[in-house]
């Protein structure tokens, strides 16, 4: 009897939300099964990964020394290199990619996966940013769905089925507000790691968390939101709402608004993105959480301050410029939450330095693919060079 299970290529298996999509996988083995993992560094765990589920494909894209060693130990017949992510997003056997690896390097498998004609089910928000006007048309041209696993992206993509886009006034992206939602302005400056790392709500790799405490992540996100559901920056807007039950909404033209809600975790956006268009049934399994009404007891929402959040403010300017400031902005946000987490950069900084950082780029209204990923290159670089450090980031060429 033939195999009727979905196929899934996850990128970024180690990660918060490739575990995540593994606990989904384990949960209905009847629906899924994997047929490639990729990750970048922690090989320990891609090794158990790869003894539980058994892909035809595992992929290692770090290249340090040490995690070469483990590979010769743990797992001599992996695929090695950044070019190894690419092998794992065209594999043929793969129906869907579940792209979450972390950062920039999304882009490129990405791409390759939906020119090989793979639905996606997207997680990494870099990908739609810095080159959503190359990615959609690439899709639209290839019949191939993008699916939204962020659960922001998600609750509205839920919000908007069987809607008429002309009917929708916009799209309301909620925030928690992150972990320094309350502390004085003041004392922002002298904000820890630590402090900064630790979030009221969701557990998430060291990048996204950073990027919550900033807000940046919501910038990310109305950007991405505005590729994904074709709509105008000034029909998107963002609010604080710190239990984090609504994901988001979708007011329309009625005055009318659907939310999607639900407890506090990624599972549901993952399990809905690789199973679409069903509905599976999570009642009996070990993702089963049912929302108790009673128990929420009561929902906040708040308006953005902008004098907290200024990196927000920069996402959306970026956004409405089009062409390459989003690629300024995203790589030059990348090396800036890497010094921050080093000690090397105060976490006010990051808003200033960004600020900087995209009015210098050279801008380009309507850059091609490498256009993007050398602004991005040059962007992460010019960060370090602001701070009279070595400039040293590198991004894989379109064409290499």
């Amino acid at each position: 009897m033939a195999d009727s299970r979905r196929r899934i290529a996850v990128l970024g298996s180690t990660g918060s939300i490739g575990r995540q999509t593994l606990d989904v996988v384990r949960a209905f083995p009847d629906e899924f099964r994997i047929v490639a993992l990729a990750a970048h560094g922690n090989v320990a765990l891609l090794a158990e990964q790869a003894r539980e589920f058994a892909p035809e494909l595992i992929a290692c894209t770090g290249d340090d020394p040490a995690i070469q060693r483990q590979l010769d130990d743990l797992l001599p017949d992996a695929l090695r290199g950044i070019e190894s992510l690419t092998t794992a997003a065209t594999h043929p056997d793969a129906d869907i990619v579940l792209a979450a690896t972390s950062g920039l390097v999304g882009v490129l498998p990405t791409l390759a996966a939906i020119r090989a004609g793979k639905t996606i089910a997207l997680a990494n928000k870099e990908t739609l940013v810095m080159a959503g006007h190359l990615v959609m048309p690439e899709a639209r041209r290839a019949g191939v769905q993008i699916l939204p696993v962020d659960s922001e992206h998600s609750a509205l993509w839920q919000c908007l089925h069987g809607e008429h886009l002309p009917e929708v006034r916009r799209l309301i992206i909620t925030a928690t507000g992150g972990p320094l939602r309350t502390m004085p302005l003041e004392q922002m400056r002298d904000v820890t790691v630590e402090q900064a790392l630790a979030h009221p709500v969701w557990r998430m790799g060291p990048k996204v968390t950073i990027d919550s405490a900033t807000l940046m992540n919501k910038g990310l996100e109305v950007i991405e939101a505005h590729w994904l559901f074709d709509m105008p920056y000034e029909q998107i807007s963002v609010v604080v709402h710190p239990q984090a039950i609504i994901h988001s909404m979708v007011e329309f033209v009625d005055d009318s608004i659907k939310m999607q809600a639900g407890l506090p975790s990624m599972h549901l956006p993952i399990q809905d993105a690789l199973s679409y268009p069903r509905r599976l049934n999570r009642a009996g399994t070990a993702l089963a959480r049912p929302l108790n009404w009673p128990e929420v007891a009561r929902l906040d929402f708040e308006a953005i301050d902008l004098d907290r959040f200024p990196c927000l403010r920069l996402a959306f300017e970026a956004g409405a410029r089009g062409g390459t400031a989003p690629a300024a902005l995203a790589g030059a946000d990348e090396s800036a939450v890497a010094l921050f987490v080093r000690g090397e950069l105060k976490l006010t900084e990051i808003a200033e330095t960004l600020e900087t950082v995209l009015q210098r780029h050279e801008y380009k209204a309507e850059p091609t693919l490498d256009d993007v990923l050398e602004t991005s290159r040059w962007a992460q670089e010019e960060v370090l060079r602001l701070r009279g450090l070595p400039a040293s980031g590198r991004i894989t060429k379109a064409n290499a």
